[in-house]
């Protein structure tokens, strides 16, 4: 059996870049011949990645082991976290919903269950790779909560293994981040940390030299890279975080599409071939004066679809999209949770999501949702119709609701004479279960190309697969990450904690001016 070289990249709090280094990580290994797979012991995320046998783990994890070439499996983030209302959220334990939860309950009654549920995963990890890419959760130096945590050094001290604190400089204050973060630390898990990446920098080197000299001089513990701002990078986002880097005004592209940004949104990925397009500006909007007239408006993926279904009539949004079919030429998607809003009722017998028991839709498709407390986690494939041309399309289902159609036309049609979602006749509002719609290419081009020509535009002909882009992605980042990170140093770290030699430490080769200081 194997016995996995582990490395843990740490953050000195969310969006620090963990995610997108872990990534690297796993792709760089891959390319030098090692079998390797991703680790998040526990994932707090709305935008899930079903695997291929079915079962629902955090995006990033998905994307990760793409990158290293792996079929994505369970163990790789075996306790994801779905935030569904205040305070509350749906645990997903190996890929199937366990329990919704208060926040003090899941630290009082979870723990020891989840100590056991990451023990086994990472055991098994550890026996089938050569290569553990593990990747923590928001920052380490959460004093009030490190008791009780399930995703920092407590799974560094399970696989022994090294840790790289990750510095987002593009936020200002990385050096107060990192030493702070550092300071925070239990002495023991602090030798663990075996050096710091800075992230996100944009500027002249030489400026910032200054600094990590300092840095490495106070802490003893060295820079092992700083990664410059990598622009249009085609890798998925972990969550909604990231979000905050859109802007809701339309830029000067020939497609405006507004995508609505509720306040549960989930799984909004499935924007991201849009993103891509050359010609298609793609914003998010949370308010009813910043909709105008959009060409494409898309309602997305919800964890709590009648809240968010309620915010969306409350904003006035709600209006204004019936404001946008009866006035206006553009085109309105519902995806999974935003296909559900778009119909006539969504009934919760159970309070799966919430304690309301029915609530109107959109009314804008014939189609009544009855929320069950199985949840369905599949991969489908079908026959997508639209503007007059048929189109293979897969993508998968994640959702709690079944949706019944009493009019309209199924929009994509399924093997077994089963269908899928509903248009209406002049295909001015689509609505699907299927995530990654966009993701097929051919659709993708066809449904652009179809807009353009309702506003008068030539069609595009060369437009980009993005499957293509997301392979270029990994390689771009790996190759950026290599050139700027010392990697035969990291390796070497993580051979000699699994010889036993973790007590070889860079912060205890001298006394440092903060240890004096203290």
């Amino acid at each position: 059996m194997r016995r996995a070289l582990p490395i843990m990249f740490q953050g000195t709090h969310s969006d620090a870049g963990k995610s997108i280094i872990t990534t690297a990580f796993c792709r760089l290994f891959a390319d030098n011949g090692w079998k390797t797979a991703p680790f998040k012991s526990q994932n707090m995320s709305l935008n899930s990645y079903v695997t291929p046998d079915g079962k629902e783990i955090g995006r990033a994890q998905g994307i990760q082991a793409e990158a290293a070439r792996v079929r994505a499996t369970t163990d790789m983030n075996p306790i994801l976290i779905k935030p569904s209302r205040e305070n509350e959220a749906q645990i997903v334990v190996h890929g199937r919903p366990y329990a919704n939860m208060k926040a003090g309950q899941y630290r009082e009654e979870f723990f020891s269950l989840g100590l056991q549920v990451i023990e086994r995963s990472l055991k098994t990890l550890m026996n089938e790779y050569d290569r553990l890419v593990i990747e923590g959760a928001g920052s380490p130096a959460e004093v009030n909560l490190n008791d009780r945590e399930l995703v920092n050094m407590r799974v560094a001290r399970m696989a022994n293994a090294p840790v790289v604190l990750v510095g987002d400089i593009e936020r200002g204050g990385v050096f107060a981040s990192l030493v702070g973060t550092l300071q925070l630390l239990e002495e023991a898990d602090r030798k663990r940390v075996i050096g710091v990446i800075i992230n996100k920098f944009r500027g002249d080197y030489t400026l910032l030299k200054p600094g990590l000299d300092w840095f490495e001089e106070y802490t003893g513990v060295p820079v092992l890279g700083v990664i410059p701002y990598m622009h249009e990078l085609h890798i998925d986002a972990e969550d909604s975080v990231s979000l905050a880097r859109f802007s809701a005004k339309k830029a000067e592209k020939a497609l405006d599409i507004a995508v609505v940004q509720y306040p549960r949104i989930s799984n909004f990925t499935d924007i991201d071939p849009l993103m891509a397009e050359p010609d298609c500006s793609v914003r998010f909007v949370t308010k009813a004066e910043e909709i105008g007239e959009p060409d494409v408006f898309l309602l997305p993926g919800s964890k709590n679809t009648i809240e968010d279904l309620l915010y969306v009539k409350e904003s006035g949004i709600a209006s204004e999209i019936g404001r946008l079919y009866k006035q206006t030429d553009a085109v309105i998607v519902g995806i999974c949770g935003g296909y559900q809003m778009l119909g006539r009722r969504i009934i919760d017998p159970f309070h799966v999501e919430t304690s309301i028991g029915e609530a109107t839709g959109l009314q804008l498709l014939p189609v009544d949702t009855t929320l069950e407390k199985e949840k369905t986690t599949i991969w489908s494939g079908g026959t997508a119709l639209f503007a007059g041309e048929s189109f293979s399309v897969t993508g998968y289902e994640l959702h709690m609701g079944r949706s019944v159609r009493t009019g309209g036309i199924p929009f994509i049609q399924i093997s077994g004479g089963r269908t899928d979602g509903c248009k209406t006749s002049d295909e001015r509002i689509l609505g699907t279960y299927f995530h990654d719609l966009f993701h097929n290419d051919r659709f993708r081009h066809h449904f652009l190309n179809a807009i353009r020509r309702k506003k008068g535009l030539p069609p595009l002909i060369e437009r980009p697969s993005y499957r293509e882009l997301r392979e270029q992605a990994f390689h771009q980042l790996a190759d950026c990450v290599k050139r700027n990170v010392q990697i035969e140093r990291i390796e070497q770290k993580m051979s000699e904690f699994q010889r036993g030699n973790d007590h070889v430490q860079y912060s205890s080769v001298k006394q440092t001016n903060w240890q004096r200081s203290k």
